[in-house]
């Protein structure tokens, strides 16, 4: 196995809770990815959606990183990862991957959160690997197709690739509240994927779906499970966040004013009911003997 090619940027005292960028080698492509918090800590994977990057987390890393060890990954194509060989973008295969990448990092159980379509790749691990996952939380993840309520695709022109910042803002409005400027960062990340990887990734997402609801999925899973969704999301129908209430036990709780994108309009909110909700599921790593 190789290992990681590591880089620290430290915040502070050189020590175990220094922020660490790895670049994983995995058979399919390298992987990115992002440690946070005491390496002691129980594990909290963070996996962001399609046409972002891990640092769609930034806002929220600190507010979680005192009690976990917060580990965030840029998925195949997004972000500083490669593309995956053979261009297999399908969900089951990113959850493989990423059981892959934690095997690397070793970890051996962690609390897996999932925002919009990370929540595929969530699911897609509990699914691949449930002696991994000991619990998700998905943020505004939707549960099928018949929720979809964000106008027809944006038809970006493969030949005019990447698409200027006007296009990527419409293409971005919907994932977040009403009057909500879209990042730069956001922008600069879509513009640095490719076509390829931009469209793939969401076909991946709608086939998963199309192929079994989501609350069906984890049904079968029995896993714990939090569903998070602001009320004013204009991607999924923020209604079918009760979809997911067919899941035994699971805890589904909604941000008002909050639309898409949670972790970055309403990080403060969003990290308390992330906090709650690991304070039941999580386990602290043994110590080193």
């Amino acid at each position: 196995m190789t290992p990681p090619d590591r880089h620290l940027h430290v915040n502070g005292d050189a020590d175990a809770d220094a922020t660490e960028d790895s670049i994983l080698s995995l058979e399919h492509g390298d992987l990115h990815v992002c440690q946070d918090g005491p390496r002691d800590a129980p594990v909290l994977l963070l996996i962001h959606g399609s046409a972002s990057s891990s640092r769609s987390w930034n806002a929220l890393v600190p507010l979680l990183a005192t009690l976990h060890r917060v580990i965030r990954v840029d998925l195949p194509g997004h972000g500083r990862s490669a593309e995956p060989v053979g261009g297999d973008y399908a969900i089951p295969e990113q959850g493989h991957r990423i059981g892959r990448a934690l095997d690397q990092l070793g970890v051996a159980h962690a609390l897996v959160v999932g925002h919009s379509s990370g929540g595929y790749a969530a699911t897609a691990l509990a699914e691949r690997r449930p002696d991994l996952v000991t619990a998700l939380s998905l943020i505004n993840t939707g549960p099928g197709m018949h929720a979809f309520i964000a106008p027809g695709p944006t038809t970006f022109d493969p030949a005019q690739w990447p698409p200027t910042d006007e296009q990527i803002r419409r293409f971005a409005s919907t994932g977040f509240r009403p009057g909500y400027e879209v990042p730069q960062e956001l922008i600069d990340e879509l513009r640095g994927m490719t076509y390829r990887a931009v469209v793939a990734a969401m076909q991946a997402s709608t086939a998963y779906l199309n192929q079994r609801a989501l609350p069906d999925r984890l049904t079968v899973l029995g896993k714990p499970l939090q569903v998070i969704f602001g009320d004013q999301d204009r991607r999924w129908r923020p209604s079918s966040a009760a979809d997911y209430r067919v899941v035994p036990g699971a805890k589904v709780e909604s941000l008002p004013g909050a639309g898409h994108t949670p972790i970055l309009e309403d990080p403060q909110r969003t990290a308390a009911l992330l906090l709650s909700f690991a304070a039941s599921h999580t386990a602290r790593a043994p110590k080193a003997t």
